[in-house]
């Protein structure tokens, strides 16, 4: 499982910037990198883009995994020439800027787009596995997330529109439902679709703030 990324547009990237002088660059050596969104290369084209834009890249790194606290340790190696940007550009996920900037007094900015969770299905091919709705329905759904893989999201079955097993949304999609309805009775297990599922507690999920949890020692 890793956070698929994608590179923000350069302009939005260069209007972020907007009245900076001077940038330091992280990417991340983990889930940017197998994406090319943010390893060593695409940090080193970062630098040329925005140089020829008329910017000051004080250094770049790479951080193993941005999101580790690790990071304190490299923010702290690299401090004499961080303490010279005005700001630092982040070439991770939101989980990697926000670590970064939790251990950096400058200015944090991102230059990813944080898209989803998702899984390689085949090399280079990543589908999105799961959105941490905090209430799961895979034990009824022969794990196969209709949330998820469904293009409208419905819990208690196919909405009718699907052709031959396809999303009548997307034909190159498979319709999650027959995914599921498949399974169930390859298991023998179709008897678990007879249970209505109830109306989605989605507070549960993004609803009043961020989530935490506390797990006593």
């Amino acid at each position: 499982m890793i956070t698929i990324t994608e590179q923000r547009p350069f302009e939005e990237i260069i209007a972020i910037l907007s009245g900076v002088e001077t940038v330091y660059l992280i990417g991340c050596g983990t889930c940017a990198t197998m994406l090319h969104t943010g390893g060593k290369s695409e940090v080193l084209a970062m630098k040329d883009k925005l140089e020829a834009a008329g910017k000051k890249v004080t250094g770049w790194m790479v951080i193993p995994t941005a999101c580790d606290t690790l990071t304190k340790d490299a923010l702290s190696e690299n401090a004499e020439t961080i303490k010279t940007a005005d700001c630092i550009l982040v070439m991770s996920c939101a989980f990697g800027v926000q670590t970064v900037s939790l251990y950096s007094d400058k200015s944090v900015y991102p230059a990813l787009n944080t898209l989803f969770l998702g899984m390689e299905e085949s090399p280079g091919h990543f589908i999105e596995a799961c959105m941490q709705c905090g209430s799961c329905v895979l034990g009824r759904t022969a794990c196969v997330c209709p949330l998820v893989r469904c293009a409208k999201s419905l819990l208690n079955g196919p909405c009718g529109g699907s052709v031959e097993g396809r999303c009548e949304i997307d034909p190159d999609i498979p319709c999650a439902w027959q995914l599921i309805i498949d399974r169930l009775a390859a298991l023998g297990q179709l008897d678990k679709l007879e249970e209505i599922e109830p109306p989605k507690d989605w507070g549960t999920s993004h609803s009043g703030g961020p989530r935490e949890i506390i797990i006593e020692s």
